[in-house]
Parts: C-alpha cells; structure tokens; sequence
C-alpha cells in the first residue's frame, strides 16, 4: 500500500475485511519491573525514542550514558564538588552538573509530563489497531500509573498534582486493563471505587466518551456531537474553525472524521468486561443519548454553554436525522482526511502533539486499513512522545522539549558571563550547532490551504520535525543564537540572511488590534468562540490569546537582534517593541501582577513582563507599572526569602502559597524579575539568592519540588530543566550586578 489517499484504492468494505481478518496479538507479559540498567533513550538528533535492550550483551555494547541514569532516578556516582563560596560558585557548580545531562547531538531531554489523559490515548489507539505493546513497555506504563494514582481517593486526575475526575479515572482505568491488569487489584478496587462514587463513566468529558465509544465500550449516541461538516464553512463565517486554536484544530479534525463513520473497535471479552466495570448502571439498560451532557462536577471547568447545548440539540435532532445528505457527510469526510493527510506530510507524521497524534492514527487505520503505510508511519511516530523515568513510562505533552530547554541553557550560560571561558565553550558549540540543525528553513507544504502560519526561519518547541514554529520558541533560540554568534571565538552557523528569516517570522506573530503575541499564530477569532469549547475540562481553549511569556520573548528577541543589526526592518522592529510594551502594560492587574499561561503563575509571568519594561528603559524607579510588577512580586516573599505559588492558582486566578513551603525554580524567577527591573534594594534579593544556594547538593543539582507548568489553565505540566537553568542564570546575573556581594549558603 502505497500512503496517503490509498482508501481510494481500497473500499471501505475491503478495509472493514481486512480490520476483521486482522489477529488480535497476545496480550503483554506483565512483570513486577524491568531492569533499570537496560534502558537506553536512542537520540537521533533530537528524536528521543527509548529501547529496553533485552540482551545482556547489546547492554555492555551500549553503556548507560549519565543522562540515561538521571531520567531513570539511578546513581550517578559523581564527586562532590568545592562548596561555593559565592553566587557564581554555585552558577558554575550548577553548570558543572547540567553539562553531564547533555545530550550527544547537543540538546538537552527530559520528561514533559504532567497530563494524565494522553497516555490511555496511546493504550487505547494500540488496543484498537490491534498493535502489539512490548511487555518492558506494558510493565513500566503500569508501573507509572500505579505510582500516580491518588493515594487516599484512588484514581487518577487531568494531572498528576490534581484529584481524581471521571476524566483520568476512566481513561487510566481502561489503558490498564488493556495493559493486562485485573480488575481486582487494589488499586483498580480503589479506582473503580473513586469512579463509581464520582457517577461512573456516563459522567466523562467529551473526549473521555470519545474515546469510550471508539473501543466500543460506550454507545456513539453518548458522544456530543462532532461534525465534520464543520470544516466545510466558508472561511468567512466567525466561528470557521481555521480560526481556532491549532492544538483544537488538530484535535477536531480526526475526531470529527471517526465520530461521523461511528467507528467502534469489534467486540472482545475485555471491552465486555469494561462495559460492567466502567458503568454505574447495567450496561444493557443505559439510555445514551440521555447522558451525553453528564458531566462529574470535579471534571466540569468549562461548562458547556446554552448556545453549545443549543448547537448540539439542532445536530442531534434536526441535522443528522432530516439534512444531512450522504453527499454532504461524504465531502466533508473527505476534506477532513486530507486535512490530515497535509498534517501527516507537514510533521512527517509526528502531528502536533499526542493528543491529537493517536486520534489520527485511529482515522488512518479506518481509512487505509491495516498494515497500511500510513498507519505504520503513525504507530512508529507514536513512541517519540513516550518517557521513561524513575516511576515508568509515560507520555510527554509533546515529543520533547529540545529546542525550548536548549535556548534557555545557552541563555543561563550567557546570563552568568561563562560564554567566554573556554571551560564551557564545547558545551555551548553543542548546543549552538543542535539549534542550527534544528531551524525551520521553509514554509509548510499548501500552508494556506491547511491553515498554517509561516514558519521560514523559526523554530519548533521540540524538534524540526515536527514543525510548527511558536512565536516564543523562536524568539528564545534567536536570542541564543545570537548571544553566541556575536561572541568571539564561535562558529557562524547561521549566516545573515538565517538570522533575518526567524525576524521576518516573529514580526508575523504580533495581533493588530492589541499589539500582543500569542502562540503558534496570530489571533484569528474573538474569545467569544469560548462559547463553542466543548473540551469541558480546559479553559481559554479556542483561540489564540495575548501571553506576556510571548510577546516579552519577541520583544527581547528583536531588541538583541537590532543591536547587531540596525538598519534590517527598523521601523517595523521599533513599532513591533512599542505596541507589544504597550500591550504589556494594559494587560497588568492593579495590583501588580501579570497572570502567567504557560508557568505557575504570576511568578512566571512577572519574570518575563519586567524584562520588556526595562529594555525600554522602564525600571522601578522610572515606572509606575515596574514598581508596582517589583512591590507585588515582594509581597508575597517569605521569611527565607524564598517564593511559592501552588498551581492552584492557574484554575484561580489568584495568588495561592504552595502548601511545601518556598520552591527554587520560583525564587529563581521573582530574582530574576526584580533584578531586571532594577529594584534598588539589594537585600531582598540575597534572601532570595541565599535560598537557591543552600538547596543546591553537593554534585551542584537541585532536587524536583513541585510542577512548573500550565496549559489551558487547568493542566499542570512539568519542566524539569528548569530547576537548572534558572537558578543557573539567577545566581550568575546576581554575581555579575553584584560583583562585591559574596554570600555562602
């Protein structure tokens, strides 16, 4: 079979043949663990795939690199190192320590995880296509989500911080059942307990029921609806999806698609077994239809809106039964497949992420039939967002975080004046030549076509191949880029005209009638399409918005860039810097703070918000919303000059203390902040400089505390590395603007 747009080759009848001709394979072996000291993550530049390596003699051949160790929670065996005797002991110890992590072609790696809805995703799109799952693979996903289920309610939330939902009840409840696990295990006990209480899987979100009705365990007719004639809408009509959001877009697409063929895997003694378990009510009696707009309390953060309930009853109960044409349903379901079909060619079949990554494999597999190439292609893809860590395995919320992480490392580096010692140079070479390779060099294949901004020039939050460029991801890796490049005694990798392609990108990013940035694209609908989020469990979900975290990242990016280069785009540079500062500013509450999108919360955010204040020379003695971002940021300091904000205060909007007291990747932001600010106290900030020492080890790491990130709101997600780089460029900017002040921990 030859890829995409083969089911025009084959009918649907011979694929629904060849599905049923298919052999369920055996079903894994289920061990206690596996041998730690056999993992391996296989980096093809950037591409992190983990192989458990069976044979004794393949693990002697291939050595467990000292990165392998840390992910996987083993010893490392290192020496301590001097005790630092000032700020900038402890940068280079901390250095000292980050080197030994990085990776051979340069970047950095580390888990992305976080979200507890996306690995039954994966689980599942196996169990359904039929795809034989490794028994190292099955133990060490069983092994993680044991290890994060709820240890007094049972179950499993939207994250690992959270309580436990239908949500992430349903879901982990079913991967480990496909998995092999047996329903009286005590943690299934105590999960299907905590389920039951919360009113049982007729009480999932949208895409709970989704995917419930795509193993067959749920009837179609509990699934609100998802019509892909959606995507037939002339582009000019205000809720026109090109206008939504990417993550949603992608999402939709093949939900839709399934969702109108009604596709159900065939019956199997386990998804009868899971229609008794999952269910509150014999499963024989349940009246689908009537539960499609259940929804648990706990799971409920978006509630649907009476114009989406609306919608949803005119499709339920006029379009589909008396409008809907075959010809209509038949066109839109072909547009929809060569949406996808331009996505697969876009990301080499990676997709943007892996929430909507097994959704898309589910439709290539019902579409092309088995074995087919894009099916394989997809199934290979899938493992590239799988992590092993000390728990199990897991899935990242993207296929990694490379070229973000990488950016930052470079940045600490710089921060602490280490870019000139020759100490660090080959470590920095590395990372200069992996953002290098790593650059987008042209647009996407029928970008208008396929809703796509452009991309020339960016880069990715991840790797290239999976190419969609972030206004932020960009503007990071250019501000790296540069920082290096114009340091001598480095290579120029990426001439002129590169470094000119990324600002041409970022320019495009700016929304007009605000002056902020968003994420992937420039805003292209209003928040009012919030009123169509029919996701339930995420906010701010529809469109793109104006993040702070952005629009600073740009304006940074442009400011560094104009000092090298002046003449390049001047005008439209300096009115870019004005607005988005402008914007900034509006966006600042009354009392101080910024409201963060992607990190917890309104440290994060004040982190990035002060920076571009004071590149246009508003500081704390010189603005009013610098001293007031700076007199926020102090109030909330702790007697041991330590910051901690719980991730409760992303679903809140308001500031909450983490109940584990001051946490080091926080402290290092809100020093961060206020030393771009130029606060002119220097006292508060020894506090905070002080605390970051005395957490660092002796090996110069520091431990996890707590989760960093956010999307939507209500998802947590972790950066792991961040609790390198920023108490790295912390202690370095501290030592560098205090070179007199000399503080031990």
């Amino acid at each position: 079979m030859a890829g995409p747009g083969e089911s025009t080759a084959l009918s649907r009848k011979r694929v629904a043949e060849a599905i049923a001709e298919q052999e369920w394979p055996k079903r894994p072996k289920l061990a206690e663990k596996t041998d730690g000291s056999r993992w391996r993550l296989d980096d093809q530049d950037g591409r992190h795939r983990w192989t458990y390596l069976e044979d004794e003699e393949a693990a002697k051949q291939w050595p467990q690199s000292h990165a392998d160790k840390y992910y996987l929670g083993l010893p490392l065996d290192l020496r301590d190192l001097p005790p630092p005797q000032s700020p900038l002991d402890a940068a280079r110890n901390g250095l000292t320590f980050y080197e030994k992590l990085q990776l051979p072609p340069g970047e950095w790696g580390c888990e992305y995880g976080g979200p507890m809805f996306l690995l039954p995703g994966i689980i599942i799109t196996w169990y359904v296509t039929k795809t034989p799952i490794s028994s190292a693979y099955a133990t060490e996903m069983k092994n993680y989500l044991f290890a994060r289920a709820h240890p007094t309610l049972g179950g499993w939330g939207l994250h690992v911080e959270g309580e436990s939902t239908v949500f992430g009840c349903t879901l982990n409840y079913t991967a480990l059942r496909i998995l092999g696990v047996e329903p009286d295990h005590p943690v299934m006990l105590k999960a299907r307990a905590r389920l039951h209480a919360l009113g049982g899987a007729t009480s999932s979100p949208h895409w709970a029921k989704w995917w419930l009705a795509v193993l067959g365990v749920a009837d179609w007719d509990v699934v609100n609806p998802v019509p892909p004639e959606l995507w037939l809408v002339p582009d000019w009509v205000p809720f026109a999806p090109w206008r939504w959001w990417p993550h949603i877009r992608q999402v939709y697409v093949p939900m839709s698609h399934v969702a109108s063929r009604r596709w159900s895997c065939e019956e199997t003694d386990l998804t009868r077994a899971l229609r008794e378990e999952l269910f509150v009510q014999p499963w024989g009696s349940i009246r689908w239809k009537a539960h499609r707009n259940d929804i648990a309390p706990a799971d409920n953060y978006h509630p649907k809106t009476w114009v989406l309930n609306t919608a949803n009853w005119f499709l339920v109960n006029v379009w589909d039964p008396y409008l809907r044409s075959s010809w209509i349903k038949e066109r839109a379901e072909a547009w929809t497949s060569e949406l996808v079909d331009m996505e697969d060619a876009n990301t080499d079949y990676a997709c943007l992420a892996p929430v909507s990554a097994p959704m898309t494999t589910v439709m290539c597999y019902i579409r092309d039939g088995p074995g087919s190439y894009t099916v394989r292609r997809h199934i290979e893809r899938l493992e590239d967002s799988l992590w092993v860590n000390v728990e199990g395995m897991l899935c990242n919320g993207t296929n990694g975080v490379q070229c973000w992480d990488t950016a930052f490392s470079i940045q600490a580096a710089v921060a602490a004046g280490l870019e000139g010692d020759e100490r660090w140079r080959p470590m920095l070479v590395k990372a200069l030549a992996f953002l290098d390779r790593q650059q987008i060099r042209e647009d996407c294949k029928d970008q208008a076509k396929c809703y796509r901004h452009p991309r020339k020039g960016g880069w990715p939050f991840s790797n290239k191949t999976q190419g969609y460029a972030v206004s932020d991801c960009i503007s990071e890796a250019l501000k790296s880029v540069v920082l290096l490049q114009k340091t001598d005694g480095y290579p120029q990798l990426l001439d002129d005209r590169r470094v000119f392609d990324a600002v041409d990108t970022i320019l495009t990013y700016q929304n007009e009638d605000t002056g902020g940035v968003g994420s992937y694209e420039k805003r292209r609908g209003g928040k009012w399409m919030e009123v169509l989020n029919a996701a339930e469990v995420f906010g701010n979900i529809m469109v793109e918005y104006d993040y702070p975290e952005c629009t600073t990242a740009c304006v940074t990016a442009l400011s560094i860039f104009q000092k090298h280069w002046p003449d390049y785009r001047a005008d439209d540079i300096r009115r870019f810097v004005t607005r988005a500062v402008s914007w900034i500013k509006t966006n600042q509450w009354e009392n101080g703070a910024w409201y963060g999108s992607w990190g917890v919360c309104f440290t994060y955010a004040a982190m990035f918000a002060l920076e571009s204040l004071s590149l246009v020379g508003e500081v704390y003695e010189t603005s009013e919303h610098a001293k007031k971002g700076c007199d926020y940021l102090l109030s909330k300091q702790r007697a041991d000059g330590g910051w901690s904000e719980s991730y409760k205060a992303c679903e809140t909007m308001q500031w909450v203390e983490h109940p584990s007291g001051s946490l080091v990747v926080q402290t290092a932001w809100a020093v961060i902040a206020l030393m771009e600010a130029e606060y002119p106290h220097v006292e508060p900030i020894k506090k905070g400089i002080r605390l970051i020492m005395k957490r660092q080890q002796a090996n110069g790491e520091w431990l996890s505390e707590s989760i960093e990130g956010v999307f939507n709101k209500s998802c947590m997600i972790t950066y792991p590395n961040y609790k390198f780089t920023f108490p790295i460029k912390a202690l370095g900017m501290f030592a560098r603007k205090y070179p007199d002040e000399l503080i031990s921990p």
